[in-house]
């Protein structure tokens, strides 16, 4: 029986242990935090109930998908529930836009503020739809591991029905011409970390992705995914270890052995690392066994926006929100020059409220609301200190958001606590404390991540920084696809 160690508890090492533990494998998973879950965290502050981490849930089948290929029910361990309307956008022109599946009402949205940009919103629609099969077709559901792999010749004409050259932006702008549209879907940019004006076109899809295959919510809040995945591990076999730290992971002659923690060393034949590709390397192999990913490679990658997070018990309620509420500024889009030119605080970024109290009972007392509150951030910069500034920059988010109608969340509030991109590297791993791993601001780093095989026989990566990509559902996958490519090797 082949000894597989999973570096890493979140939905990526998660979902290929389930996998390879089915079919036979010794599976120990080695989780440095005390709970399992890795970015995605449940916080709890007297009755309020937070899911710190991934709060917008898509691609259905995927989740489907991990339950399903070990014989199992999903709905016996987790319940999804639609959401329909998914998102809703306020503009600073006082116009709002409820994300739906329907084609009428949403051009009668878009209608209130540009009768222009109504009439192109279902051209725009085919073509991201079109993106999203050719992504599901070519990139997402295969890994791509050789020369041969990438030389394949419907890859390569796929590539070019996608025009990895074209920007987000620039493909948005072929349709719509008011700042409240482009907003509206360069606003997807930032699902990968990255900005529109840079971030290629194929982002497009997830205007497909969410309005035509759905956002979801889970019941009992989105880490209620992690215990799903971690109770369907225990159940197959799957030892689990938290607040245990890996510190080394060991080799001899070009394959790995196994790795050192802070409590113990473990022998492997196979290591699955589900963390950021650049910290692992960085942190736990020495150079010399990293050919391809040198301290110099490593750093000329660009790491993806942070994030920082404030989690507000109210005890109120608000009747602008919904499950997923953005504010955007008068200007969107100066953020991304804060964060990625001057690695700064935006100023005017804009704000996205996850109150899953919206949806069910017993997130927040009654009367009550729990809000999750995100505004994107520069990765860990010696040019931005947060110990001296989260205070003054969560006042000032807060400040922002009662303009918009939503009073006391500086005075009147039960709990406030913030989570900074520094604490997410000190908790998590994340290679400066970023979000999705490595940006998607060129097609560079977009369509050639880092391998999910590594120089070290028996070292594969999953998770938000290799293909296929970040994101909940892509790191929940890229853990199928490396399960299905070490049973079949």
């Amino acid at each position: 029986m082949k000894r597989v160690i999973v570096i890493g508890g979140g939905l990526g090492g998660l979902s290929a242990a389930i996998r390879l533990a089915y079919a036979g494998y010794h599976i120990t998973v080695l989780e440095q935090q005390a709970a399992l879950g890795g970015k995605l965290q449940r916080i709890e502050l007297g009755g309020y109930r937070f899911d710190r981490g991934p709060s917008t849930i898509t691609m259905l089948h995927v989740f489907q998908q991990v339950f399903e290929s070990v014989g199992r029910r999903m709905d016996d361990y987790v319940t999804f529930y639609p959401l329909n309307p998914g998102t809703r956008n306020y503009f600073a022109d006082g116009t709002t836009v409820d994300l739906c599946s329907d084609f009428v009402l949403m051009e009668a949205q878009i209608a209130a503020y540009s009768p222009e940009d109504a009439k192109q919103y279902r051209s725009f629609m085919k073509e991201a739809a079109a993106l999203y099969q050719q992504a599901d077709q070519l990139f997402m559901n295969r890994l791509l591991l050789s020369w041969k792999d990438k030389a394949d010749v419907r890859l390569l004409a796929g590539l070019l029905r996608i025009r990895p050259w074209l920007t987000l932006e620039r493909l948005l702008r072929r349709y719509f011409r008011h700042p409240n549209t482009l907003a509206l879907f360069g606003r997807y940019a930032t699902y990968v970390g990255s900005a529109p004006r840079t971030a290629p076109s194929i982002f497009a899809m997830l205007a497909h992705l969410e309005l035509q295959l759905g956002i979801y919510g889970v019941r009992g809040g989105t880490y209620q995914i992690v215990e799903a995945f971690g109770r369907l591990a225990k159940e197959l076999g799957v030892t689990i270890h938290t607040s245990e730290s890996v510190q080394q992971i060991t080799s001899v002659n070009g394959r790995i052995t196994g790795v050192v923690t802070s409590k113990a060393d473990y022998k492997a034949d196979i290591i699955i690392a589900n963390g950021d590709v650049l910290a692992i390397c960085k942190n736990l192999l020495e150079e010399s066994k990293r050919p391809s990913m040198s301290n110099a490679k490593i750093s000329s990658y660009e790491p993806s926006l942070s994030g920082f997070v404030s989690l507000i018990g109210s005890k109120k309620t608000y009747s602008q929100l919904l499950h997923h509420t953005v504010f955007f500024p008068e200007h969107y889009g100066s953020e991304f020059d804060d964060i990625f030119q001057q690695r700064r605080a935006p100023q005017n970024p804009a704000i996205y409220i996850c109150h899953s109290g919206y949806s069910e009972d017993g997130m927040a007392p009654a009367g009550g609301s729990n809000l999750f509150i995100l505004t994107n951030a520069p990765y860990t910069s010696p040019l931005l200190n947060w110990e001296q500034e989260a205070e003054s920059y969560q006042k000032s988010i807060l400040t922002k958001l009662e303009a918009y109608g939503l009073s006391g969340l500086i005075d009147d509030s039960e709990f406030s606590a913030v989570y900074t991109p520094d604490q997410m590297q000190k908790q998590t791993s994340a290679y400066r404390g970023a979000i999705y791993g490595i940006s998607s601001n060129t097609a560079r780093q977009t369509f050639a991540r880092p391998s999910n095989q590594a120089d070290l026989k028996g070292l594969w990566f999953v998770g938000g920084t290799t293909h296929p990509g970040g994101g909940t559902p892509m790191v929940t996958l890229s853990g199928q696809l490396v399960a299905e490519a070490i049973l079949s090797s």
